[in-house]
């Protein structure tokens, strides 16, 4: 089991889950963040510092965002990695909380 990036960092890409991850299987876009399922070992550490709770256990992932475990798998094959932490974007304050961000993701 890995853990996955859902809809919640779409439009924010905070950052604060780089600076913990022991693996460095954090992978950027250009407006969200995904989690390699390869290299993730599920060490729990980047859940708490995310500040819009988009990271959960695939086991925890809700039914309507499934759809977010094949699509870190799929973008962590395409994005680099970011072993850093950089500022969010910066309108990303406004888009906390916001739902149904998926059509507003960029490859």
């Amino acid at each position: 089991m890995a853990y996955v990036v859902t809809e919640a960092c779409v439009k924010c890409k905070y950052t604060d889950c780089v600076d913990v991850c022991p693996v460095d299987c954090f992978r950027e876009g250009p407006n969200f963040l995904v989690i390699d399922p390869e290299e993730c070992i599920d060490c729990t550490l980047c859940v708490p510092e995310c500040p819009v709770e988009a990271i959960l256990a695939e086991e925890d992932v809700p039914d309507g965002q499934r759809a977010f475990i094949a699509l870190n798998a799929e973008l962590a094959r395409q994005w680099p990695a970011i072993i850093e932490r950089k500022q969010p974007l910066a309108d990303a304050d406004g888009w906390k909380g916001v739902e149904g961000k998926l059509r507003y993701l960029e490859r």
